[in-house]
């Protein structure tokens, strides 16, 4: 089957290549190949899996759907399935927030909808120039590409997006100013200000600034609170609206239903997939009332009334807040950090183990290479390549991203036990210390 797909499908396919599978069935936590064996996955869709698979309420929701014959596709016309996918989603926002929000279906994907929240931006103020930071990730389609911070994915397109302007991001074990911590945080701070404020400074009035709490495939690397109050502060008092991105963020991963709300802040437009889809497609721009000026038709798609979408994106929301799924996400997070902290006395490999809720990542790094010029250690893609085929063949499936592709992520459904906390923290560490002996192994012949 790989050999086949590798010959039918396009060289743009990424996954197969780390992790070459063939899932024949899932359940929970768990998937299991054509070949029989089990294995416990940490990718769950990209964190789309927020209940893992085949989550009975889930199954449930689609199954009634489906008897009810409702149509499946229905544009942006209105259904009762609709209308309750919409009265959990707000139900879920801070009153504040939900008392004066628009909400805008989008295509299928995350892209789709960074793609409408730019629009509503430039709509919405007149403007052109759009904030971004270094270390985002919002998307391969032209516009959130454009936004995306890494440069991999654009060498071969020309013509992005113009008007686009990278920021430094409170990325403390790698500061861009070499000083890290909340000396960091207040540089970063304060030459965002002044940028904005100097008439010389090349950037004319933002459309917007959008950035991630906790940045994903950036190398998860989460955002200080008190930054993003700084971020929010800056922006209202200049009129910019704020875009947060809580695709892979969004319903209870980072230990709250959304990622902003830790930090006490609001949005002016968030843009959410992944999770309110309950594994199945769907994407959504939520914003304050007063930006909903752009026209009928400004932006549209034709799967954007997805019903067992929308059905199985409101049975999620039911069970996540019903069963207190985000509070466990936090425990179980701590868990697994605190059980992974045992690398840093095993492991010259582990140069950072963080994260917020069950969205976490470890930063592997080369020692027997120069540190760069702030004194960080050199990043390690080789290796973390290395940890990620260990810990396969132990039965763990992992993520790879962050510089370089250097940072291991993990990513387990937030219904995930103590106890599988446990088993994935028993695996990663072998995984790490096998990659560390074969790496020496290497060295020594």
């Amino acid at each position: 089957m790989l050999s086949r797909q590798e010959a039918r499908e396009s060289n743009a396919r990424t996954y197969p290549r780390r992790l070459p599978l063939a899932i024949a069935s899932a359940d929970g936590i768990f998937v299991r190949d054509v070949d029989g064996r089990e294995y416990i996955d940490c990718l769950a869709g990209a964190g789309a899996l927020a209940l893992g698979h085949h989550h009975p309420a889930i199954t449930e929701a689609l199954h009634d759907t489906l008897a009810a014959k409702v149509p499946l596709q229905t544009l942006d016309l209105m259904t009762p399935v609709k209308e309750a996918f919409v009265d959990a989603l707000f139900a879920s926002f801070p009153e504040t927030f939900a008392n004066d929000a628009k909400i805008q279906f989008c295509g299928p994907g995350g892209a789709d909808a960074i793609e409408a929240a730019i629009k509503l931006a430039k709509t919405a103020t007149g403007r052109g120039a759009i904030l971004c930071f270094h270390g985002a990730y919002h998307g391969m389609t032209h516009g959130a590409l454009s936004l995306t911070g890494e440069l991999g994915p654009k060498q071969a397109i020309q013509g992005l997006m113009p008007d686009v302007h990278f920021l430094p991001y409170p990325y403390s074990y790698r500061c861009p100013f070499g000083v890290g911590g909340e000396e960091g945080q207040r540089l970063i701070g304060r030459y965002i200000e002044h940028i904005l404020d100097d008439p010389n400074s090349g950037i004319r009035a933002p459309a917007a600034m959008i950035l991630e709490v906790v940045q994903g495939e950036g190398g998860v690397i989460p955002a200080p609170e008190s930054w993003l109050r700084t971020m929010r502060r800056i922006t209202r008092e200049r009129g910019i609206p704020l875009i947060i991105d809580e695709i892979q963020t969004g319903l209870g991963r980072t230990g709250s239903l959304y990622a902003f709300e830790q930090a006490g802040i609001l949005p002016d437009i968030l843009v959410l997939s992944k999770a309110i889809g309950g594994g199945l497609p769907l994407s959504v721009v939520v914003y304050r009332s007063a930006l909903d000026q752009w026209q009928p038709g400004a932006h549209a798609g034709t799967f954007r009334g997805n019903q067992l979408a929308l059905a199985a994106g409101a049975a999620t929301i039911r069970i996540v807040r019903e069963q207190s799924l985000a509070q466990h996400a936090e425990r179980m997070g701590d868990r697994l950090r605190n059980g992974l902290a045992a690398l840093y006395a095993l492991s010259e490999l582990v140069g950072e183990i963080r994260g917020r809720g069950l969205m976490t990542g470890i930063e592997i790094v080369d020692r027997s290479r120069p540190a760069g010029a702030f004194g960080h250690p050199a990043a390690s893609p080789n290796l973390a390549r290395r940890i990620q085929h260990e810990a396969l063949q132990r039965g763990l499936i992992l993520e790879l991203g962050g510089r370089f592709g250097s940072v291991v992520r993990l990513l387990p459904p937030l219904i995930t036990s103590a106890e599988q906390i446990d088993a994935i923290v028993e695996r990663c560490i072998q995984a790490v210390l096998a990659a560390g002996e074969s790496d020496s192994s290497a060295g020594s012949g």
